[in-house]
């Protein structure tokens, strides 16, 4: 750790300031990385055939049970779709539809920060980089020949660490930001998708249910509900 050390205190203050931001990013990546893989991830389709089911065997309350056993976005667009059932399409697709634009920010947060946080470490390492040569330059003035290749050799490494340490931070802030952006667009279509499937799953039930002596606007799970 020997070296470490020593790259911390040739780095400078402009160094340490940009270590503080990547703790900042890295506390970013984790938090989003765990939303995404574990309370903001649900197989759509799955739970959808499982809902599908329940309905079809009109049993509401174990639907909303099934919404209950997670916090997925998909579940709380579920549920509230569920909770509206008995008073028609109209209702459920409007419960849901709120739903979502509920969800829209927990889904997004903090992504974007990732890119403002890598235009930050650049621009913070940059000044790291030119104060240090500023530093190194006006000291020269002041020393003897002997000392002058020493302290320019320190400048010229501060310069450097700080430009390094710079543009990795960015270059991590980046590779994050692409990766949680793709997470992110495929949460937010899996719930737009949903939304969809679950609507039309109500109006071929209502349909079906029509067909069979009961009104065109009920939907599966009505007597249940009710």
């Amino acid at each position: 750790m020997d070296w470490l050390s020593e790259v911390f205190s040739k780095g400078g203050p402009f160094f340490i300031i940009n270590t503080f931001f990547l703790a900042v990013v890295i506390a970013l990546i984790v938090e989003r990385s765990m939303y995404f893989l574990g309370r903001g991830h649900l197989n759509a389709k799955a739970f959808l055939e499982q809902i599908k089911r329940l309905l079809a065997a009109n049993n509401v309350d174990r639907a909303k049970k099934l919404c209950d056993a997670t916090t997925a976005p998909v579940a709380r667009v579920a549920k509230a779709g569920l909770n509206r059932l008995h008073r028609g399409e109209a209702a459920v697709a409007q419960a849901m539809e709120e739903t979502m634009t509920d969800a829209m920010p927990e889904v997004k947060t903090r992504i974007g920060a990732l890119w403002s946080m890598a235009n930050i470490s650049t621009l913070t390492g940059l000044l790291g980089t030119i104060t240090g040569l500023i530093r190194t330059f006006a000291s020269l003035g002041e020393s003897n020949p002997a000392e002058k290749e020493e302290k320019l050799s320190e400048g010229i490494a501060e310069a450097m660490y700080n430009t390094a340490y710079g543009l990795a931070i960015a270059l991590l802030c980046m590779i994050a930001h692409l990766l949680l952006s793709a997470a992110m667009k495929k949460v937010i279509a899996d719930l737009e998708a949903f939304a969809l499937r679950f609507e039309n799953l109500l109006a071929e039930g209502a349909a079906g249910q029509g067909q069979g002596g009961r009104s065109a606007g009920a939907a599966p799970g009505l007597d249940q509900a009710e």
